[in-house]
């Protein structure tokens, strides 16, 4: 063995001696760096994909040229300018303390301020949930509980203990109508209320990640999630630096499962489904994406933000509704949210896992804190227990027959819109919806000039991508309109036919822009540059 050593390094050092000994240690360098600049190729081409890295060196090489870079950030400055225009001048805005107080005189000041706003009786896609005037009915009743319990705070268990029983009842009703009662579920579903769906998402998401960490050791997360998937997802990935592997949905405009399976490593803590997905309102495969999650051993997030409070209604009244909670093997967390068709007041939502195991690496504890000893369950501290106690008295006042009331009326209206978008020539509806929003495109008109014209008459629907389009939330507000609707559309897609091309002041020529773009980083620019500037 010693001479078969020895016989090796002989061959070796005779092989060397004819090099430099510069070549020799700055050789093995040159190949590291090779290899460390082919590895971040690789691992950019997998992020982006080969057209997405094409299309980054190429615009990358053209802001190189003298004058461009001007240019851009020219036309940059006259888009936000436009989209600040659409959203008011803050022109008067209040910069200091008055120097004496208005007392209850604020209140007039209030009023005036709120006359001011948009009018959103049964002109919004979704935003309003809860039927009527904020003066009688429901809503009065949700007002009147969350003023009861607005000084109340959830962070103090021994002082506001109303309003910690309260969440427990809540996040246990929410749970039965989810699954809990199912025997397949494992009885142990468990949960907390948040602010809304975009923390009970960022909660499920870091509670995925620390449960796969202790569970498997991964140390470099990564999430799988359909295209279609709320941005909430994009956030927590920011938030919690996890890597986001995004796949195309499929010709149903629902997640593709065979894409996940594909994307799934040993990396991997969490693939997302949707009931229903936001654009389109159709049921992404949870039964199939729970047997994938089951078989790899990663978590399953079910975002039912939309569909919490409507679906199990919709099926006790027979539509025809596909697997969708905790009674599907492989699902860990859901989310949904009460200030949606739960009709509470807006800022509550609840995150449910399967069990107390997962939902332990929720939370936060902190032992060496000078202030004494610190467990926290949500991303916030302090929390509104008017807003608990709000969400309570809203469940309860409605009960199973007043969800199911509103689920048939809101059902109805919905189809009754679908079938009436279909029978607008130059329209079709994108997919086919399984609950209570309908997007819709078209092939013969500009949808984004349509868009404008419906806002011409008060409408407020949600702009898409990716077929451009159209999608309006329907809710209780929407019940009594819903003709009106179709009749304004209809005309609204004549106009358009009859006078193509952008209205004054009008959305269309930037989201047509926008969608076309192909650099991405600009799009990405424009939208922080407007956020900046409005807040």
């Amino acid at each position: 063995m010693e001479a078969c050593i020895a016989r090796y390094r002989s061959s070796a050092n005779s092989l060397l001696s004819q090099y430099e000994p510069i070549v020799l240690v700055v050789g093995p360098l040159l190949a590291l760096l090779v290899a460390k600049v082919l590895h971040s190729i690789v691992c950019l081409v997998q992020e982006k994909g080969i057209k997405g890295v094409v299309l980054g060196f190429g615009m990358g090489a053209v802001k190189l040229i003298p004058g461009v870079n001007t240019y851009i950030e020219s036309e940059k400055k006259k888009v936000v300018e436009q989209l600040q225009a659409r959203s008011g001048s803050k022109d008067g805005w209040r910069t200091e303390l008055p120097d004496i107080g208005l007392g209850r005189e604020v209140i007039e000041y209030l009023g005036d301020a709120k006359n001011k706003d948009g009018v959103w009786q049964g002109k919004c896609s979704g935003t309003v949930y809860i039927g009527g005037s904020q003066s009688e009915g429901h809503f009065s009743l949700t007002n009147e509980a969350y003023s009861m319990f607005s000084h109340t705070n959830p962070l103090h268990p021994d002082v506001f203990k109303s309003v910690v029983r309260f969440e427990s009842e809540v996040v246990a009703m929410a749970a039965a109508l989810l699954g809990s009662k199912e025997k397949s579920s494992g009885g142990q579903i468990c949960g907390n209320m948040t602010s809304g769906g975009t923390e009970s998402i960022i909660l499920a998401v870091k509670t995925s990640r620390d449960y796969m960490k202790a569970k498997r050791g991964i140390k470099k997360p990564e999430m799988i999630i359909p295209e279609s998937a709320h941005p909430a997802y994009d956030k927590a990935a920011q938030y919690l630096n996890i890597k986001v592997c995004r796949v195309p949905v499929n010709k149903e405009f629902v997640a593709d499962a065979k894409g996940i399976r594909r994307c799934i490593n040993k990396n991997t803590i969490l693939i997302v489904g949707s009931a229903p997905g936001y654009p389109h309102g159709i049921i992404d495969p949870i039964e199939e994406l729970g047997e994938l999650a089951s078989s790899y051993g990663v978590c399953f997030h079910v975002d039912l933000c939309l569909g919490g409070f409507v679906l199990p209604f919709a099926r006790q009244l027979g539509y025809s509704i596909p697997p969708f909670d905790f009674s599907v093997k492989g699902v860990t967390s859901i989310s949904t949210d009460v200030h949606k068709y739960g009709l509470a007041p807006k800022g509550t939502s609840i995150v449910l896992y399967r069990n107390h195991e997962i939902r332990k690496h929720q939370f936060v504890a902190v032992t060496e804190w000078s202030g004494g000893l610190y467990v926290s369950p949500t991303v916030a501290g302090s929390r509104p227990g008017g807003l608990i106690a709000g969400a309570w008295g809203a469940m309860m006042s409605l009960g199973l027959p007043g969800y199911l009331e509103n689920t048939k009326k809101i059902m109805e209206a919905s189809k009754n819109i679908q079938k009436g978008i279909e029978e607008i020539q130059g329209l079709f509806v994108i997919g086919k919806p399984h609950m209570t929003v309908v997007a819709f495109g078209s092939n013969d008109v500009n949808i984004f000039e349509v868009n404008d014209q419906m806002s011409t008459k008060g409408w407020h629907l949600n702009a898409l991508q990716r077929p451009d389009s159209l999608h309006i939330c329907v809710t209780l507000q929407h019940v009594p309109v819903f003709e009106d609707f179709l009749r304004d559309l209809k005309e609204s897609v004549k106009t358009v036919k009859e006078n193509p091309g952008p209205i004054s002041g009008g959305s269309a020529p930037i989201y047509g822009a926008a969608g076309k773009m192909p650099d991405r980083g600009i799009v990405r620019d424009l939208l922080v540059e407007f956020m900046d500037n409005s807040c």
